[in-house]
């Protein structure tokens, strides 16, 4: 069996840490507007005993420089307003953390 849950990332460039199950994929991002946040939903295997893994998820505005690093995941949009929200996991390389001094910038575009 699998579930999908709902996660609050925070907004202001700092990244948020998820605990999740190995096999979980991310199924949708969206910024909702009563909240004004943006939300990851998740799909993960129900399975009690998997451990849980951290993964942290970033969020930054079009044209933020990110580290080279992380992974591009998804775009959330204001509907209301002219922002985009880019989600992007936040990747280690081989052996080391990410290096906030890092700021190689990732086009954003697609």
């Amino acid at each position: 069996m699998k579930t999908i849950h709902k996660f609050r990332l925070d907004g202001a460039g700092q990244p948020t840490t998820l605990k999740l199950k190995p096999g979980c994929r991310v199924v949708r991002c969206e910024y909702l507007v009563p909240d004004k946040a943006v939300f990851l939903w998740v799909e993960q295997p129900l399975k009690v005993d998997l451990p849980e893994l951290e993964r942290r998820f970033m969020v930054a505005f079009s044209g933020d420089p990110v580290p080279s690093a992380y992974e591009y995941v998804d775009t959330a949009l204001d509907p209301f307003g002219p922002e985009a929200y880019h989600v992007f996991e936040v990747k280690e390389k081989a052996g080391e953390r990410p290096d906030p001094a890092d700021v190689s910038p990732l086009s954003l575009a697609g």
